[in-house]
């Protein structure tokens, strides 16, 4: 009997062979390290977070901990947790045997040939734009979608209109302008299956409406910019400085897209007077702004900076999605229009709902009118700003001389590094067993090189991996 068990904490992937757990688990450890895949000095999960990934009794990881440690495999100190022991090697490989021949000994059988190592997946991902996917409230979620498919009438069970489900868009209507501050009336909101869903349509009607030019920031995701290209838009970069994106710069270009309230990947938030030279511009030109509001709900130590759209709900469309306050794997977002625009958007959509599930739809509805929403947004806000303290705290004890910013809301920090260092910090990370992004690969293709730095998400790891994660990134940084 062979399960496949992949746990978190040390992201350990083991194969715990027979029917007897403790043994099996101490030598899928031993295997562990003997290959080198559990490096000296890892440090392992508590017996208690262990046992909680595999579902088996904390006793028997806990045993087979502490004869582990009696064997020389691991040592365990108070306040310092269990590691793997630094004796312990790796099983010598096929240049072992050559080595030992030249010494004169003989080897133990004849050596094959060398392979290439196995690129193995990281140990730790801090790559930002993912939420805590193991805090998903399942059980409230499974409660609204019972009680949103009992009373869900026999037509939602149809293909659907263009528009998405009513259900779904009087109560966004009702959120958006309590907790966003966005003017948002039904008729005007458009349900999309994400972000890029949605800027795919925007970028067809743009094209429609003989625009040639959408402005970016000088930091942002690639995907949407080559998402725009591939529509035929061109998309000049907007100047960048400490206050961040400089909107006075927008001039003949016919829309912009900027993230005003936290922006990605910097993590500021629009100032002010940025944010209605934006509007004005927008006022003067006929031109539209493209608000991504990608996780404006989560604030720590600021007050909430409303959406850009209340300004003006005639020139901002509103982008908005579930996936950071939820889970990218609803697929759900939404689109608050300019009314002249919401019949173009329509017709760019199609006659049916091809891409979102009504019944998903129906259960955001009622999980976000039963309050649940509400309480997992706040519940969620409390579990990033932890991950955040501690984040902040550990840095300062352990890399003083790194400055983290952007810090005040969102789910990533960015952590600036000596000049020139950026791209061998990532390799120095990879080398730990963490996968980590720099800033340059968010720059635009038309910004020069600028600040080294690196963009990390907190929200990712697991409870049991978080430890581990910002172990191995203070190891990385210089």
């Amino acid at each position: 009997m062979t399960d496949s068990w992949a746990t978190f904490g040390a992201d350990l992937h083991l194969e715990l062979r027979g029917t007897r757990l403790r043994s099996g688990l101490m030598e899928a450890l031993r295997e562990a390290v003997r290959t080198g895949r559990l490096a000296p000095g890892t440090r392992l999960p508590s017996s208690r977070s262990l046992a909680a990934d595999l579902g088996i009794a904390r006793n028997t990881v806990a045993d087979a901990y502490a004869e582990l440690v009696a064997e020389g495999w691991l040592t365990a100190r108070q306040g310092s947790g269990t590691r793997v022991a630094r004796r312990a090697a790796p099983r010598p490989g096929p240049a072992a045997g050559h080595r030992a021949q030249a010494r004169g000994g003989t080897p133990a059988a004849p050596v094959p040939p060398r392979r290439p190592p196995v690129r193995r997946p990281p140990a730790h991902t801090l790559h930002p734009g993912t939420p805590d996917l193991g805090s998903f409230p399942r059980g409230e979620w499974l409660k609204a979608a019972r009680r949103a498919l009992t009373s869900a009438p026999h037509e939602a069970l149809g293909y659907g209109g263009p528009h998405g489900r009513i259900e779904l868009r009087t109560v966004l209507a009702d959120y958006l302008a309590r907790a966003r501050g966005v003017y948002a009336d039904p008729d005007r909101i458009v349900i999309c299956s994400g972000f890029v869903h949605g800027l795919r349509l925007m970028a067809q009607v743009l094209r429609g409406r003989r625009v040639r030019d959408v402005a970016v920031e000088s930091y942002g995701l690639d995907i949407h910019w080559n998402l725009l290209a591939e529509a035929g838009l061109r998309t000049p970069a907007l100047p960048f400085d400490e206050h961040g994106t400089r909107t006075g710069e927008l001039d003949r270009q016919g829309a912009v897209l900027i993230t005003p309230a936290h922006q990605f990947p910097l993590g500021g938030a629009l100032p002010p007077d940025r944010r209605a030279a934006a509007v004005d511009w927008a006022r003067r030109t006929g031109a539209l702004i493209l608000e991504d509001d990608y996780d404006g709900e989560f604030r720590y130590d600021r007050q909430p900076v409303g959406a850009l759209q209340g300004l003006d709900p005639e020139r901002v469309v509103y982008l908005g999605t579930a996936s950071k306050s939820l889970t990218p794997g609803l697929r759900l977002g939404w689109m608050v229009l300019p009314e002249a625009l919401v019949g173009d958007v329509l017709a760019a959509k199609g006659h049916s709902d091809w891409v979102s599930s009504a019944l998903d739809q129906l259960t955001l509805a009622e999980f976000i009118r039963s309050g649940a929403y509400d309480r997992h947004v706040r519940g969620m806000r409390l579990r990033y700003r932890r991950r955040r303290d501690q984040l902040v705290a550990a840095l300062a004890e352990r890399a003083p001389d790194i400055h983290v910013s952007g810090i005040a809301a969102g789910l990533h920090a960015v952590l600036e590094l000596p000049p020139g260092t950026e791209r061998s910090v990532v390799q120095a990370a990879s080398w730990q067993g963490l996968a980590v992004q720099g800033l340059d690969g968010f720059r635009h293709p038309d910004v020069p090189p600028g600040r080294d730095a690196l963009v990390v998400g907190y929200a990712t790891p697991t409870d049991s991996a978080w430890s581990g994660a910002l172990d191995a990134l203070c190891r990385a940084l210089p």
